[in-house]
């Protein structure tokens, strides 16, 4: 799970393009249908903090989890400048502690698939679990198996911008389901000089009865699986998984 360590500097300027206005949007109404409309969300994988800010700014008392440091740099950059009170942890998501319950946890732009066997999912779902309200809800996104197989496959991206470039050469095993970014980065750091770095990230696949088999076996219960862009029923060409679950176990 070591990853976007010389990815951060540049994860934003290339990532530019994510719907993230419209996934806060989406998040804060689905969560609102539960009446969770404030209090404490925590947020899994959360990255440079493109999500925990804007729903901090929403009114929610945000926690962001992510075990890159340097993304969470980026993050604490983007809570300086917007002053809120969003609280940032070093952690992996599959061993993550709190002092306390939230009203909520989300996980958006496939932070989930990072988590590459069925039982570091189980024990992340025994943790959201632990730590969710009575009543709780776990909002979370998946890339499908649809995805990797036609959309990323053996394929290679690359693009190039004033500030760096990126090329990604991804590589996807139909029988383990496991998906191999290798990507390699020039970050510029004069008019005539850029520095190189390379990263390989791995994630994995899950049927959506694989992932509600592991909530289950955690404790959750499922809610709703739709597609995360239409909020429709999810269909063969359906490309992100948006998941519902609820928190089971606690007296209110």
């Amino acid at each position: 799970m070591e990853a976007y360590q010389s990815f951060a500097k540049l994860y934003d300027l290339f990532m530019d393009g994510v719907p993230y206005d419209a996934w806060c949007e989406q998040t804060q109404r689905l969560l609102g249908r539960f009446g969770i409309t404030e209090g404490i969300v925590a947020e899994l994988g959360c990255g440079t903090g493109n999500c925990t800010e804007r729903l901090a700014a929403a009114g929610f008392d945000m926690i962001g989890i992510d075990n890159a440091e340097e993304m969470l740099e980026e993050a604490m950059q983007k809570k300086l400048l917007s002053g809120s009170n969003s609280l940032y942890l070093c952690q992996d998501m599959r061993e993550f502690e709190l002092y306390g319950t939230c009203r909520a946890m989300i996980s958006r732009c496939d932070s989930m698939n990072y988590l590459c066997t069925a039982e570091d999912l189980r024990e992340v779902f025994r943790l959201v679990n632990n730590y969710l309200d009575p009543g709780g809800i776990f909002l979370f996104d998946m890339n499908t198996v649809y995805k990797y197989e036609h959309l990323l496959a053996d394929n290679i991206f690359a693009e190039t911008r004033e500030e760096g470039s990126f090329i990604w050469e991804n590589h996807y095993d139909g029988e383990t389901r496991e998906n191999i970014y290798d990507m390699t980065f020039y970050l510029r750091e004069t008019e005539s000089l850029f520095r190189r770095s390379e990263e390989t990230h791995v994630q994995r696949a899950y049927t959506l009865e694989e992932v509600r088999r592991e909530a289950e076996a955690a404790g959750l219960i499922f809610l709703e699986a739709m597609d995360a862009e239409t909020e429709g029923p999810l269909i063969e060409e359906s490309e992100r998984m948006l998941i519902l679950l609820r928190e089971h176990g606690k007296e209110a």
